[in-house]
């Protein structure tokens, strides 16, 4: 099973982290979208999540029940 998995392992290309450094210092990196924008993006969905769970669990009115003491209240026992 080791082989196996070892000789699968091989195949595929697999770069240190010093040689795609090197590589990268060689190249003139141009900005996409995601080095732009990408933590802004975060950002803000994370923001909008935030916002929206704390309103849905403040604002429309769900009963949680989250502990019952102080609100229970035993019934009175019926003999018949």
């Amino acid at each position: 099973m080791f082989l196996l998995t070892r000789n699968a392992l091989n195949r595929f290309k697999i770069r240190s982290i010093q040689q795609i450094r090197s590589r990268q210092s060689h190249e003139n990196h141009s900005e996409d979208f995601h080095d732009k924008y990408g933590n802004t993006v975060l950002a803000s969905g994370t923001a909008f999540c935030v916002f929206a769970w704390v309103f849905i669990a403040t604002q429309i009115g769900i009963e949680w029940n989250l502990s019952p003491v102080g609100r229970v209240a035993p019934k009175e026992w019926n003999d018949e």
